[in-house]
């Protein structure tokens, strides 16, 4: 028995390092790529013709975002199975593997909130220069 698992954690060895090229691709362009567009995203300009362009770029960010993201999760789907093993040679990868997981993980929810939030805010500038349209369109707003 004492054989078969080591065995089976040395086959999860050789398995988290086919694994780990994915990891290392997804986890490069997270920090490379990934964290700046984010970053670019917060402070976005206080007109609805600019925050609309600024969602489509965001969209087009999004979309290869979104299959990096895919990527690491199915990365680590492949090793859900490291799970079961507690031993000392397994804990290395073990450590590398929840690092992974955890930059992953924020990622991804920084990237669903961007996407709520610019959606958010183009329907509430939607709905605010329709506010306006119509006030304006009464009669009610002062011409400049």
């Amino acid at each position: 028995m004492l054989s078969n698992k080591r065995i089976q954690e040395l086959e999860l060895v050789m398995d988290f390092e086919k694994v780990e090229e994915c990891f290392k691709e997804v986890s490069s362009w997270i920090e490379n790529v990934g964290r700046k567009r984010l970053k670019e995203t917060i402070n976005l300009d206080d007109s609805l013709e600019m925050l609309l362009q600024a969602q489509k770029q965001f969209r087009e960010f999004d979309l290869v975002a979104s299959e990096y993201c895919r990527r690491g999760q199915e990365g680590l789907k492949k090793m859900d199975r490291w799970e079961d093993f507690s031993s000392v040679d397994v804990h290395s990868y073990r450590v590398k593997l929840q690092t992974y997981k955890d930059q992953l993980e924020e990622f991804c929810t920084q990237l669903d909130e961007n996407r709520h939030r610019i959606c958010e805010m183009v329907r509430l500038y939607e709905f605010f220069d329709k506010v306006r349209q119509s006030i304006c369109y009464r009669g009610e707003c002062k011409k400049p």
